[in-house]
């Protein structure tokens, strides 16, 4: 995948159809490494986000688990992997 270079750190991206999409963990990890990210998931704003989009782009998107993810989220007792 082609990347940008930002203030040093790699940001990957894709072109579709005359659209750009970056990579957003790639922005997150320049800010404090996979810990960042992972808190950053764990805030239910972040979660619905991605829902959002998962809805709209992924014909796919498995509601009944992203319902169970999206209803532990904020919670202290919920993590999800970076990976």
């Amino acid at each position: 995948m082609p990347e940008l270079n930002v203030l040093n750190q790699k940001i990957t991206y894709i072109k579709i159809a005359d659209e750009d999409y970056i990579s957003i963990t790639d922005m997150l990890k320049s800010k404090g490494g996979d810990f960042f990210v992972s808190d950053w998931l764990r805030n239910r704003n972040t979660i619905e986000f991605l829902g959002i989009c998962e809805k709209i782009h992924n014909p796919n998107f498995n509601y009944g688990e992203f319902a169970i993810i999206k209803s532990q989220a904020g919670l202290n007792s919920y993590k999800i992997s970076v990976k």
